[in-house]
């Protein structure tokens, strides 16, 4: 397995690892989805040979915030730590950066992958989190 920082235009590989996961509404305009990746902060992925196996994209400024927008690895290849390493090179890559923060779905399973992972839920800083519908 290979890692790579830094973006690709390999946009089949892209549009293939998103369709395999299941999530359709960035598959639905990918002109949209590619433009997102070029603009983010960073973009890791892990490489089988010539098959792109995962990807996180991170968005921010590099400095006071790293915002975890996307991690997403193709379902042969979940269940063997590799969601994990992709999260912890960006974190150590941007360890100086004060606030690492994602919003995921609510469920036991991505719950326990990023507090196993070393999240915390942010009612546990006495924290809210807010999001605009």
């Amino acid at each position: 397995m290979d890692f790579k920082f830094g973006k690709f235009n390999n946009e089949g590989q892209i549009l293939s690892l998103y369709r395999s996961v299941g999530w359709t509404e960035y598959t639905k305009d990918p002109s949209k989805l590619f433009r997102a990746l070029k603009n983010s902060l960073e973009v890791l992925t892990i490489w089988n040979n010539n098959e792109l196996i995962g990807l996180i994209r991170v968005i921010g400024d590099g400095e006071t915030i790293l915002y975890i927008q996307d991690l997403l690895i193709r379902p042969d290849y979940q269940n063997q730590g590799l969601g994990s390493i992709l999260l912890q090179k960006v974190c150590d890559r941007y360890k100086n950066v004060r606030q690492k923060v994602l919003i995921t779905d609510n469920t036991d399973k991505t719950n326990s992958f990023y507090e196993k992972n070393g999240f915390v839920k942010t009612d546990c800083l006495n924290l809210n989190c807010y999001y605009f519908k």
